[in-house]
């Protein structure tokens, strides 16, 4: 059984099968008309937000999902991470179609409006939602631009589906053997990553994630970014984050892909992915990274070359944190477009 998109805010249940479809009685919020600066008004409810952009549904993997697209010409997909959708690539959107790309933002499994289904929250079948999206969409392959966990399912989809990758992007996300090496063996990489520890209690996790309105989400966010980013995160995008995640069934969709992580390491599908991803990655790659990131360090992501055989090219943002494309979305997008511009990327 899947759920729809639900635009009522509320708990989820906890740790369990998702909660019932509910749209009624709740306004929600648009998206500004350019994408960044415009006052908030009620429109789509909480994910369907207002802006350049055209929202519709697509099939793939047995789900339904939700995207967000602008702009015609090679296919651009952006993949969020968390506690965010689809709108955290609102500044990308009209920069990638301005610059003759077609953009599309998608919402993950069990996230923003797309369905929330009881299990296939592991990293191969989320990885299948991403290449099934690429083939619905009509398009041969994809560049991939990965965020957080969103850059975890771009590095695994390129070396399930690398027919279908074109190009690969990830932001503040070491490859998966370096993160699983680094959340082993590095103390204060683990130490950073101490929320995905605590997301391996069950209904616990969910519960804090939606009380006070998702307030851990904004607290989470505004931990997370650079200390001196004035401008993000601000209160009005908080808000969003914050009624994106109240949605039933979310806080516990988006935390089910990290108990995976955890508890398969000594598992027989654990081991076999983990084996399964030393196969390199043979597409132009890309990896971007805040140098205050305190959720994902920098030396956990320097390695992660180490599996690609193709042109590899690391940037290292200065001074920015865990979103670099929010906290400095005209310098992460111009290191984007120009790279896949590039006919001969740099290794």
């Amino acid at each position: 059984m899947t759920v729809p998109d639900s635009s009522a805010s509320g708990p989820p249940a906890p740790d369990g099968p998702p909660a019932p479809d509910d749209r009624a009685g709740h306004e929600g919020l648009s998206g500004p008309a350019d994408a960044a600066s415009a006052p908030f008004a009620p429109a789509g409810g909480p994910v369907r937000l207002d802006g350049p952009w055209t929202h519709r549904d697509v099939a793939a993997n047995g789900a339904r999902f939700h995207i967000a697209e602008m702009g015609e010409g090679p296919l651009v997909l952006l993949l969020h991470g968390f506690p965010q959708f689809w709108w955290t690539w609102r500044h990308q959107l009209p920069a990638l179609a301005e610059a003759g790309f077609r953009a599309v933002a998608m919402d993950l499994r069990g996230v923003g409006g797309s369905d929330r289904t009881p299990r296939g929250y592991d990293p191969a079948n989320l990885a299948l939602d991403i290449t099934g999206v690429v083939r619905s969409l009509g398009e041969p392959d994809a560049a991939l631009v990965g965020h957080d966990m969103g850059g975890y399912l771009a590095w695994t989809a390129a070396v399930m589906r690398p027919k279908l990758v074109r190009r690969l992007v990830v932001s503040s996300m070491p490859h998966p053997r370096r993160w699983r090496s680094s959340m082993l063996s590095d103390f204060a990489q683990s130490r950073a990553g101490s929320y995905i520890w605590g997301f391996q209690r069950p209904w616990v996790p969910e519960r804090q994630l939606v009380a006070d309105d998702a307030a851990l989400v904004a607290r989470l966010i505004s931990d997370w970014a650079g200390p001196g980013r004035a401008d993000f995160p601000d209160e009005a995008a908080l808000d969003v984050y914050r009624r994106a995640m109240s949605i039933p069934s979310t806080a516990h969709c988006s935390i089910e892909p990290y108990r995976w992580m955890v508890r398969s390491l000594a598992r027989p599908d654990g081991i076999q992915f983990n084996r399964r991803m030393k196969r390199p990655v043979r597409v132009p790659t890309l990896h971007l990274h805040g140098s205050l990131d305190p959720a994902v360090r920098t030396r956990s992501s320097a390695g992660s070359g180490e599996y690609v055989e193709a042109p590899y090219r690391w940037r290292l943002f200065d001074g920015l944190g865990h979103f670099p494309h929010e906290e400095d979305p005209a310098g992460f997008s111009a290191e984007l477009i120009n790279w896949l511009k590039d006919s001969e990327p740099d290794r």
